[in-house]
């Protein structure tokens, strides 16, 4: 019978975003997950089998939890307009400077050249996409978008203003990533909005 394990896959793929954000998946090594984790990069062989096993299961696991921001911000907020953009705003939290960006757009490069990380990234903005989606239909449900509202194309520009926010937000450095993501979110939906 094997030893328990001490850390979980869930920490050790948080461990593996902290480490892609100040590596970018290229200049990730098991030896650098392993140490922000706490345990031997041979630990990490035995669970992942590899650097691509590892940076496999860390893409399955951001498609698996796609929807959990969302579930958060729905506890958190009644409006459904306010639960979209704490969502949306907390999507960005992991995010503070345009370096730690940049590693998520080496990821990019994988999810665009390697088609089974392509597959998981199209599921995975897939999945956020229905998330905003829903919330744009509770909006206007409740009131708080125009009854005539096409719910689909707005997510569509609403998936398009977080993307573009994040870009234009490294690219300029101007205030804080929050700020830029509430100004674009605000900025899309102002002409949809009944009050």
């Amino acid at each position: 019978m094997g030893r328990p394990r001490t850390t979980s896959d869930e920490a050790i793929l948080g461990a593996t975003a902290r480490a892609i954000g100040r590596h970018g998946p290229q200049g990730l090594t098991l030896a650098a997950v392993a140490q922000e984790a706490g345990l031997s990069p041979a630990t990490l062989v035995q669970r992942f089998g590899s650097k691509r096993g590892l940076l496999l299961a860390f893409a399955a696991h951001a498609t698996g939890t796609a929807a959990e921001p969302f579930r958060q911000a729905r506890q958190q907020h009644a409006a459904p307009l306010a639960a979209l953009r704490a969502a949306l705003v907390h999507l960005a939290e992991g995010v503070s400077t345009p370096e730690e960006l940049a590693g998520s757009l080496g990821f990019l490069q994988l999810d665009l050249t390697d088609p089974e990380f392509r597959a998981h990234a199209a599921e995975h903005a897939r999945r956020t996409r229905e998330e905003i989606t829903a919330l744009l239909a509770e909006a206007v449900a409740a009131g708080e978008l125009h009854a005539d509202t096409q719910v689909q194309p707005l997510a569509g520009a609403v998936q398009v203003a977080y993307n573009g926010a994040l870009i234009l937000w490294a690219l300029t450095g101007e205030g804080p990533l929050p700020d830029a993501m509430r100004a674009a979110l605000a900025q899309t939906l102002r002409p949809y909005l009944t009050g």
